[in-house]
């Protein structure tokens, strides 16, 4: 028997959310549209001749968002071979729009999980990237769909991570598991899985350390916060969020090469898209790992942390 991590909604309600997200989705993505949407319209202006100077100009742009080369060398190849069948630019857009969608990986719309509870998901990223603020917005995304909700303040090396999330847990209506300061961070997490346990809590959202100027030790301290949670629940955590500033670029993409390799990552959350014009790295991200982005974040309020759609994000940018 399994039940939904998501609430399912009916055809006419979820077209009604997805035309309140594409419209705070064009509004996060404002920097990056500015730039797209107005030299892509500008090259796709009907009876614009589709030579090779009209590609060198779309490769350029596409680079310039941080798609990265090598995704837009394969892109800009395959756009010019189905060009010669096409009739006018509008067209050529589409397969543009067709072809940066494909290089997102396929996901369920709804994640299933058991009965046997908890779902744990333990978070990683380094500090800054908006980790700590990301799974309080999730605490709070779960709540709110009537999950009861259990935080491990596992980052124990800076004290402000345990504060915020002190107020997320209360925002929320979560419960937190902490230590003193400094304390073994495994031993958090193994602490909070026998509380979780014991309560029947439904999921538990494990916060971790992201110090990368000690990089070695960070990423056995992560490896062994997994382990400490396998031993307490087999299959757990059953999700490694990764999360990303999408304005630092290509460096998010080697960061998620580094965490990928210690703790095999599940799925990534992007982060502070609204202060970037180089909105390309999601899919960058998404192709280059082979991985699901869960959720982006467009903003500082809790609705801006939202469930990622390929196909919503990629209209955002280009409509």
């Amino acid at each position: 028997m399994v039940f939904n991590l998501f609430k399912r909604n009916d055809p006419e309600k979820k077209q009604d959310q997805n035309a309140g997200l594409l419209t705070r989705l064009k509004n996060g993505l404002s920097k990056t549209r500015q730039i797209l949407t107005t030299d892509i319209n500008k090259l796709f202006v009907s009876g614009k001749v589709i030579d090779d100077s009209f590609f060198e100009e779309l490769e350029e742009l596409l680079i310039t968002s941080d798609l990265g080369m090598e995704i837009t060398m394969e892109m800009m190849a395959k756009i010019r071979k189905k060009a010669k069948k096409l009739a006018n630019a509008d067209e050529l857009k589409q397969v543009l729009k067709d072809e940066l969608i494909a290089l997102f990986p396929v996901v369920s719309e709804s994640c299933e999980i058991s009965e046997k509870k908890p779902h744990v998901i333990m978070v990683v990223g380094v500090n800054g990237t908006g980790k700590t603020t990301t799974l309080g917005k999730l605490a709070m995304k779960f709540t709110s769909q009537g999950k009861k909700v259990l935080i491990a303040a596992a980052d124990t090396f800076r004290a402000a991570a345990v504060d915020q999330l002190e107020v997320w847990a209360h925002r929320s209506n979560a419960a937190i598991v902490k230590h003193k300061d400094g304390a073994d961070p495994a031993a958090v997490a193994y602490d909070c899985m026998e509380a979780a346990i014991a309560r029947g809590m439904d999921i538990v959202l494990i916060d971790t350390a992201g110090r990368l100027h000690t990089q070695k030790n960070l990423m056995e301290e992560l490896k062994k916060i997994k382990r400490s949670v396998q031993k307490k629940l087999s299959g757990a955590p059953h999700e490694i969020l990764m999360v990303l500033d999408a304005t630092t670029g290509q460096n998010a993409l080697s960061q998620a090469r580094l965490f990928n390799e210690a703790v095999e990552i599940t799925q990534i959350a992007l982060t502070k898209l609204d202060g970037t014009a180089k909105g390309g790295i999601v899919a960058a991200i998404a192709s280059n790992m082979k991985l699901p982005i869960r959720y982006i974040g467009v903003g500082e309020q809790i609705d801006d942390l939202q469930d990622f759609n390929p196909t919503l994000f990629i209209n955002a940018l280009f409509d």
